[in-house]
């Protein structure tokens, strides 16, 4: 007699919704549940196959006659960053990521808020409570990193940490091949820093110093303009009918 799985994995489906990227388009979700003892490895296997996840619900796409949306992963150890994002990098040189404990705070809750009045006032988070910021930042059941960053200060060499306001945040999953950025905010005062730009950077080498291949960013949509900025991380790997393919320009 064979065992049966103990915990199975069932997946379901959203009904559909208007696109948030494509006008006129009706988009829908597979999604599956990411607790208990399997979520780990369960959120690792669904990450490969262009899975995101959010609190503890693993999700993608899967709506009827449109593939626009592509998942996106940088191999980190080809990346070599353009004269344009050398230039990003030299512009933060004063600002240091610090890794804390994914507990949300007032003042990541504030910068929060000022990020989506600024930049995304159409989206469906500009409606987020504290509460549901909370369960965003601390409602995991896998390995997932904060970071928080700050300007230098004068014992940034002993301590590590940064000095003075809160200037961006990236809320990051650790898989068993990359980091996955599940979501990032910034200053929205701050536009000539391209502070999400220099997350992103900064995650590229946070994964090479870990010793793991990918960066994985999410969705990348040809054409829409709110993605476009994925793409100029090359070279990468788009997820498609054959797998992970290369990308270099």
């Amino acid at each position: 007699m064979t065992n049966q799985a103990q915990d199975p994995t069932q997946f379901f489906m959203t009904a559909p919704s208007p696109c948030g990227y494509i006008p006129g388009q009706m988009e829908r979700k597979v999604f599956t549940h990411l607790i208990g003892r399997r979520a780990k490895s369960l959120n690792n296997l669904l990450s490969e196959v262009g899975f995101r996840r959010s609190q503890t619900i693993a999700y993608r796409p899967a709506c009827e006659g449109c593939t626009a949306c592509v998942s996106v992963r940088v191999p980190v150890d080809d990346f070599k960053p353009s004269r344009n994002l050398a230039r990003v990098l030299d512009q933060n040189s004063d600002i240091i990521g610090t890794l804390v404990p994914n507990t949300a705070t007032t003042e990541q809750y504030g910068l929060f808020r000022s990020y989506l009045s600024e930049r995304h006032t159409e989206g469906g988070m500009i409606d987020m409570s504290v509460l549901d910021f909370t369960l965003m930042i601390e409602d995991s059941h896998v390995d997932t990193d904060l970071v928080e960053y700050r300007r230098r200060g004068p014992d940034t060499g002993i301590t590590g940490r940064g000095h003075g306001p809160l200037m961006a945040t990236a809320l990051t999953d650790v898989l068993s091949d990359g980091l996955s950025m599940v979501y990032s905010f910034y200053d929205p005062s701050q536009t000539a820093r391209s502070l999400g730009t220099f997350m992103i950077l900064d995650h590229i080498a946070r994964t090479k110093r870990r010793g793991l291949p990918y960066l994985y960013l999410g969705y990348w949509i040809e054409g829409s303009r709110k993605m476009a900025y994925k793409a100029r991380f090359m070279p990468q790997e788009r997820l498609g009918t054959r797998g992970w393919e290369r990308v270099t320009r």
